[in-house]
């Protein structure tokens, strides 16, 4: 059943395009789930249908809307177990396992946390644009473990992806990650400022260029602890990783072009193979058990989308990384 209603335009809204004044007055809706409605002739202007979302208007206008219910989500829904840390109305904040895809692709169409998501959330997902399915306003990597954030409907999608497209610039959205990286870093803090695009050579790679198509990226780091090899020499650092920008595996690539890889990056670090050799027994067999880059969403800080409250989580190493760490101190 389509849901009808109608409401009366105000003076203000004199001079301004139909699909703006519509996004004011129905907050729940992105100004693209509604210039879609629009051009399928569900809004009504004065009892004419109308279908140019740029239609200046008047104010005054009696608007008239019928929006077919949400459609099913294509992803299906699948009971797998997840560490909910927080749950209400509008969102969920999840601690993901490493192995876990965000979103179904090609070679992951089931089995993600959008899979896990749908079948959670049930009759909760109110429909982003128009759809029964969980909102993904930033992503970790498959092997990547810690804390994300999901919207359960468009409002709180359009106020989350907000935050997400500032980077905390004028709001308080954090990311901190904490890293294992190779070998010692020359600053005990630093920024990494440098684009990243797609590898021409190896789609499944990120790589830093100075090409007109890469998108600039910026990564602040702090070092919180070094561990000396079984030569003495510093064989590897545990840092914190604020993030600026929100690139596709921007943490890897830019502490690979700084010459600091994670460790257990196979994507990046190959190169570092080598260095294995200086870590003592007990951190070989350790990070051969962690069999994924050593990278953990620790923080997450964000605004709630409909109350305005900061929100503030932190989430616990996992017992695969925290394995490693305390290997690499007993060296």
């Amino acid at each position: 059943m389509a849901d009808r209603s109608e409401f009366t335009l105000l003076a203000e809204d004199r001079g301004q395009r139909l699909d703006k004044v519509l996004a004011k007055h129905l907050p729940d809706f992105s100004r693209a789930r509604l210039q879609v409605l629009i051009a399928e002739g569900r809004i009504r202007v004065e009892g004419q249908c109308e279908t140019n979302a740029a239609r200046k208007m008047r104010g005054g206008e009696a608007i008239e809307f019928d929006l077919p219910p949400p459609q099913p989500a294509s992803p299906i829904g699948q009971a797998i177990p997840l560490r909910v840390v927080h749950e209400d109305e509008d969102l969920i904040v999840i601690d993901k396992p490493a192995g876990m895809v965000v979103h179904p692709s090609n070679g992951h169409e089931t089995g993600t946390l959008v899979n896990a998501l749908i079948a959670h959330c049930g009759e909760s997902l109110s429909g982003i644009n128009g759809v029964l399915r969980p909102g993904i306003v930033h992503r970790l990597d498959k092997d990547t473990t810690g804390l994300l954030v999901v919207a359960k409907n468009d409002k709180a999608h359009r106020g989350l992806a907000d935050q997400f497209a500032d980077h905390g610039r004028t709001g308080p959205l954090e990311r901190e990650y904490l890293a294992v990286v190779w070998g010692e870093l020359p600053r005990r803090s630093g920024m990494v400022d440098a684009a990243i695009t797609r590898s021409s050579t190896n789609r499944e790679k990120m790589v830093v260029s100075g090409a007109e198509r890469a998108r600039f990226a910026i990564t602040h780091y702090e070092v919180l602890e070094a561990f000396p090899g079984e030569d003495g020499n510093i064989v590897a650092s545990l840092i914190a990783c604020r993030l600026e920008t929100g690139r596709t595996h921007q943490i890897r690539v830019h502490l690979a072009h700084i010459g600091h890889p994670l460790l257990g990056d196979a994507l990046y670090g190959s190169g570092f193979r080598t260095k294995e050799r200086f870590l003592s027994p007990a951190a070989q067999a350790a990070l051969a058990g962690l069999g994924r880059q050593a990278l953990h969403a620790r923080t997450l800080c964000f605004e709630h989308p409909r109350s305005g409250e900061t929100m503030a989580f932190d989430s616990v190493l996992p017992d695969d990384l925290e394995g490693l760490i305390t290997a690499l101190r007993a060296s």
